[in-house]
């Protein structure tokens, strides 16, 4: 899988959690670039991501991700 087709999978998935349409991310995204990505929006789309990509993440990459850039690092890491 390509970074790119990570991204369209992606941006599905933010734009079902934050239920917004217009929503496309990028490696510098961030949740201060989401005005709804709070503590437990961040849950959901973890678990969304790990739904569709197959795969857990560990606790400490949870904690640590500072930006989509990282998660798509991660996601490509285990293989998808």
């Amino acid at each position: 899988m390509t970074r790119d087709e990570v991204y369209d999978r992606l941006n599905e998935i933010f734009r079902d959690v934050f239920d917004d349409d217009s929503i496309t991310v990028s490696d510098s995204t961030t949740s201060a670039d989401i005005e709804e990505w709070d503590s437990l929006e961040h849950i959901n789309l973890v678990v969304a991501v790990e739904e569709e990509f197959g795969f857990k993440f560990q606790m400490g990459q949870v904690v640590s991700m500072k930006d989509v850039g990282e998660m798509v690092d991660i996601i490509m890491e285990n293989g998808n």
